[in-house]
């Protein structure tokens, strides 16, 4: 009997011990659900596999830094930088990124459903197979971003400009793009039911509505 007893002892020791670990701190700030770190200097760290719902990181640098397979829904990521960052598949959901910057940023597959990024920057970031799906991007940028196989169902991009974008075989259907710069814009194999191009500039864009 004491031998059993001891056995479950070391075999729950270890469980004990993971659930005791602290969050990380990184620069000061305990990086942990809900934490409060505006302003921060993220920029270059491993940030990879946290779970930051709900963080507030108004203005924070994260500029090359590793977000990558972190939670970061319902975050407030208000004009961050995020510039040469790596975010794939990072979780975006419902995040509010309105003025952040992104620009040449990794996030392939992230998760952005309804995420809030009007006025954002996407120049050059890699967006493929990205779900965007109901994110509001009005008057964006994602100038030469690539959107390839990424799922825009439903978003909301009026006037957001969209210049030498690659959105091949890209899911646009019922997006709204009022005013929006499709210009240049690659949209083979893309589908786009009931999308609405109502005074979109679609000069020399492949495969656009031009008959809208």
């Amino acid at each position: 009997m004491r031998i059993s007893l001891y056995s479950l002892v070391l075999l729950s020791a270890p469980f004990s011990i993971a659930e005791e670990l602290p969050f990380p701190t990184i620069n000061g700030c305990e990086m942990k659900p809900y934490t409060q770190c505006t302003e921060m200097d993220f920029s270059g760290q491993d940030l990879s596999n946290l779970e930051l719902t709900g963080a507030d990181f108004q203005r924070s640098n994260f500029r090359g830094a590793n977000l990558s397979h972190s939670i970061l829904k319902n975050a407030n990521l208000k004009k961050a930088d995020f510039t040469q960052a790596k975010l794939f598949r990072t979780d975006l959901r419902h995040a509010n990124a309105r003025v952040a910057k992104f620009d040449k940023a990794k996030m392939k597959a992230i998760k952005g459903w309804a995420m809030f990024a009007q006025v954002a920057s996407f120049n050059g970031a890699d967006l493929t197979g990205a779900n965007l799906e109901f994110a509001r991007v009005s008057k964006a940028t994602f100038h030469g971003a690539i959107l390839e196989a990424a799922n825009l169902e439903m978003v909301w991009a009026t006037k957001t400009d969209f210049f030498k974008s690659n959105m091949r075989n890209s899911n646009l259907q019922e997006a709204k793009f009022y005013g929006a710069n499709l210009k240049d814009v690659d949209m083979t194999g893309s589908r786009k039911h009931y999308a609405i191009f109502q005074d979109a500039n679609m000069q020399d864009c492949t495969h656009c509505p031009h008959n809208w």
